[in-house]
This record gives C-alpha cells, structure tokens and sequence, in this order.
C-alpha cells in the first residue's frame, strides 16, 4: 500500500496535513483490512478518525486495540455498525454490545495479557517476527503456542502485530509529523502507530517544525503519514467515581 497522500493537504503548508478525518482516511481505508487503534480506555483515542471510520462504511475489519471502546463511543461505534469482524485487545468489559456479539459467536475475539499484546505490537514495529515471554505459560493463553526452557523458567512464544493502517491520537504534532502525547495517552499510541504500514495522527494542536523540543518528542515523524487537527475532542470519562458528601 503506497505511502503517498491521495488527497490534497490543507493548505499546501504540509504534505501531512489534512483538513479533515473523512480525508485523511481517503486512499487508505478498505474492507478487510487489519487496523492498530491507540488508546486506553477511552483515553487517548482517536475518535474524529473513528467516527470518519464508521462513515466510510468498511467492513470486516480487525481491530488491534486495548480496549474496545463503550456503548456508542470509540471503537463501540464499529461494534453497532457490524464493521469489525474480529478484535485483538486485553480488556473489552466496558461494552455490553462486545459481550452479545462474542456470546453470539458474531465476533472473533483473540485476548492478550495486556503486557504481552504491547509487546507484540513494539516487536511489529521494530521488525522483530516473535519473542518469548513468561506470562501465560501454563494457561490458556499458551494453548497451541510453542514454549521454550531458559535458565529453568519456561517460556510461551508471541508473534508480533502490525497493520495495514494505524489510527492514533496525540496531543501536539509539529507539521512534519513528530508527535507528543499525555499521560495515559502514551500507553498504546506509540506502539500502535509503529506497528502501521500507514500511520495517521489525530492532534489536538498542530505547530511549525522546530517549535516542539527536539528532546520532548515521543514519536518522530518518520513514523507518522498523515495529521488531523481535532482542537476540541470530547475525551469522554469512562468511570467516575466521586466521594459520598
């Protein structure tokens, strides 16, 4: 899948600039394809570019993910839509619509230890084809999997994860791509949009090249391949919970 950006940038400023989530997705999202979402929770996701998923109406898709979003936010979206055929995450027990469809078998479902599916995904993106880790050995986590003895500790083999396209969000971007996140927010992008063949970054504040510190940069822009200006996402809160007055 080509690199290049099949629509034209905002502006002509960048070549990585897009005016909007419905065009940056242009080119590069079709049917059947395997997508890394970044996010935790429903922190640091990218939900202008999963809502312009929603609409361009692809299906049969994986979805690499943490989380599968909630009821009606996030990747809950795809989930009521039909569009994900299969979701590979840790933790999906925020979405009621997720449960009914796997009960159902409507849904392919691939859990991970939520340490080893990071891992799977960092290794994608570093080229690495699998790894040995400890954790699973002796569950079901390892059922079908080769393991290994090292130093009189057994090991569960993991491949790598990568994606024809990878949905993430930050919270600065200069214009040629580099990225910085927040907080929980660092968990999954990074990875995620490592793992990509195609990276594109949705942004809450875009700035010139050379005003982000060189040394406060989380992902350089060589990995990113395309940016959406999103200034006032809705960052939802997952759970609240509050003192008893």
């Amino acid at each position: 899948m080509s690199q290049t950006p099949a629509a034209s940038p905002a502006g002509g400023a960048s070549q990585k600039l897009y005016p909007d989530a419905r065009s940056a997705l242009e080119g590069v999202i079709a049917d059947d394809q395997t997508l890394a979402v970044g996010g935790f929770g429903l922190c640091g996701i990218p939900e202008a570019l999963i809502g312009a998923l929603r609409d361009s109406g692809a299906k049969g898709l994986t979805a690499i993910s943490n989380n599968a979003g909630v009821d009606g936010f996030g990747l809950g979206l795809l989930l009521e839509t039909r569009q994900i055929r299969k979701m590979i995450s840790s933790y999906v027990g925020e979405n009621k619509e997720f449960e009914r469809q796997f009960l159902a078998n409507e849904l392919e479902l691939e859990f991970n230890p939520q340490g080893t599916l990071a891992e799977r995904l960092r290794a994608g993106g570093a080229g690495i084809p699998a790894f040995f880790t400890a954790t699973g050995y002796g569950t079901v986590v390892a059922e079908g999997k080769e393991t290994r003895e090292f130093g009189g500790k057994h090991y569960v083999l993991e491949t790598s994860l990568t994606a024809d396209v990878s949905l993430v969000k930050a919270w600065k971007a200069d214009k040629a791509g580099n990225l910085v996140f927040r907080k929980t927010a660092r968990n999954f992008n990074p990875a995620c949009a490592m793992a990509g063949k195609v990276c594109i970054a949705e942004v809450e504040e875009v700035v010139e090249v050379g005003q982000i510190d060189p040394d406060q940069v989380h992902l350089a822009g060589i990995y990113v391949d395309r940016i959406v200006h999103n200034p006032t996402p809705e960052k939802r809160i997952e759970q609240r919970t509050v003192r008893a007055a």
